[in-house]
């Protein structure tokens, strides 16, 4: 009785709330659960979670002693999955090439037109957000026509950090119509159909003035620009060379088990 009280107070004192099952919960555990609610939600959060988290166990040690074969036989495969999965993964980055050549790409590229079409306009340009009363529009308007020339975007950049609350260049890399549009106060079809006559795209609301400079465009339902559709390429041609690499180690692996006796067959 003794050697329980002790045990008991140790537990009591080092703040364990419940046990069940040789699990516990702390008060700490408790307080976090609680944290900024009344005393009396607090206590009824606190039982509901004590109370579930005890059924929990108890149902689990019952059904644990009492296994059914089909699960332990799903947790078994499930384990080997795994292992086997990470082992495969440690293959492919190991041995397997990761690199796809400009010629392979092209290749399917040119003989998978279908499957690259655009379902959104992208665009490149450079975008920049003004206050209505920044001074200089005029020459802006003009600088930015042309942001290949490096005078201009020097120039517009100096510009962009003096005045403007948004600054975008993205002549190197397409952005799709959505991202642009989270940027500008402009319903899709407005500027789809907008984009379709002009490259100089200006917008104004009660604080900001829109300036947008479109370098190139692919409107929605042509085919992709090939520098577009090249990570989705690399990641389709690598998902194919990864399927007959682990194609070839299985077969690699079961030939060399045959061979070494790993593997034994029995004619009947």
């Amino acid at each position: 009785m003794l050697s329980g009280c002790t045990l008991y107070e140790q537990k009591r004192n080092s703040g364990v709330v419940v046990e069940c099952c040789g699990q516990i919960i702390t008060q700490a555990e408790i307080d976090q659960l609680t944290a900024g609610l009344s005393s009396e939600d607090s206590a009824r959060v606190a039982e509901k979670y004590i109370y579930q988290w005890a059924i929990d166990l108890m149902t689990y040690e019952i059904a644990k002693d009492k296994p059914n074969k089909s699960i332990e036989d799903l947790v078994e495969d499930y384990r080997r999955s795994l292992y086997v999965h990470e082992y495969e993964q440690r293959l492919i980055a190991q041995r397997m090439p990761q690199d796809v050549v400009d010629s392979i790409v092209q290749q399917f590229y040119d003989t998978h037109t279908h499957r690259f079409v655009l379902r959104e306009s992208i665009l490149k340009g450079v975008l920049l957000v003004i206050p209505n009363q920044a001074p200089n529009m005029d020459l802006l308007r003009k600088k930015i026509q042309d942001p290949s020339n490096e005078e201009n975007i020097e120039w517009i950049e100096k510009f962009a950090y003096q005045y403007a609350s948004g600054y975008e260049l993205f002549t190197d890399n397409w952005q799709t119509m959505s991202q642009i549009l989270l940027r500008m106060p402009f319903v899709t079809d407005n500027l789809e159909k907008q984009l379709k006559t002009k490259r100089q795209i200006e917008l104004q609301d009660s604080i900001s003035t829109y300036l947008l400079q479109v370098t190139d465009i692919h409107q929605s339902g042509q085919r992709m620009p090939m520098d577009y559709a090249r990570p989705e390429i690399e990641k389709i041609i690598l998902s194919q060379r990864q399927v007959e690499f682990l194609n070839q180690e299985r077969e690699m692996m079961f030939n060399k088990a045959l061979k070494e006796g790993q593997i034994k067959r029995y004619e009947n």
